[in-house]
């Protein structure tokens, strides 16, 4: 149960910055780290999606499950205000 309520949480602490800015850093295999940048656009109970800058990528969105952030797989930095904000499991 304790995974479950980790999920939900992760979910909760997205919401709170839907409409910012992300970085977001993604495993891509082979010791290779993707890095994207965007909008959190929206949160679904199981995957989050983001809304990626257009002149930089070739995707419009891509969406990535609650547990890539909780297995570390994904890690995303939201940037408010001049900070920078990581989220990650337990919230710090």
């Amino acid at each position: 149960m304790a995974g479950k309520n980790a999920l939900l949480d992760i979910r909760r602490t997205l919401e709170a910055h839907i409409g910012q800015r992300i970085v977001l850093r993604a495993n891509g295999g082979r010791k290779k780290m993707i890095e994207r940048t965007g909008i959190l656009e929206q949160t679904y109970p199981s995957v989050f999606i983001i809304k990626l800058d257009e002149d930089r990528h070739a995707f419009k969105r891509v969406s990535y499950s609650y547990t890539d952030i909780l297995t570390e797989n994904v890690e995303l930095t939201v940037c408010k205000d001049g900070k920078d904000i990581r989220i990650t499991y337990p919230s710090q």
